[in-house]
């Protein structure tokens, strides 16, 4: 377990509204897409970042972190873990408050790193699950 149930509630309730998510593109077929969703309706702005940096859910994409032009509170990734660690090391370097790495998407030593550096981070886990199992308000 790589975040206990306060971190995730303070994630989700109190580190900010603004959420990078990576990986995220107008394929509805893949996970980001359905989970981006949710997090709107949660009352989230969600910055998509793909290479391909188009449009997606009504907001404006970005090819990656560092293109954003406004501060990110929250980086959801959705990249293969041999890809997670790059991106939690941008997700520090542009001033994120926290990092969140997907169902399945797992590097130790990185989310180590991003604690290390003053994150909070949780790893392994989806904030469409965890929305309604802690009963979460936006």
């Amino acid at each position: 377990m790589y975040a206990d149930d306060e971190t995730v509630r303070g994630i989700l309730e109190d580190t900010g509204d603004t959420w990078a998510v990576v990986g995220l593109s107008a394929n509805r077929s893949r996970a980001a897409y359905g989970v981006a969703e949710v997090l709107q309706r949660f009352g989230k702005k969600v910055v998509p970042v793909h290479p391909k940096a188009e449009p997606v859910h009504g907001e404006q994409g970005y090819a990656s972190l560092a293109d954003i032009p406004f501060p990110v509170d929250v980086v959801d990734v959705f990249v293969n873990s041999d890809l997670a660690g790059g991106v939690a090391d941008e997700a520090v370097a542009v001033g994120a408050k926290a990092v969140w790495f997907q169902l399945g998407v797992i590097d130790e030593a990185a989310y180590e790193r991003t604690r290390a550096s003053g994150l909070a981070m949780v790893m392994d886990r989806c904030p469409a699950i965890e929305i309604p199992r802690l009963g979460s308000r936006g």
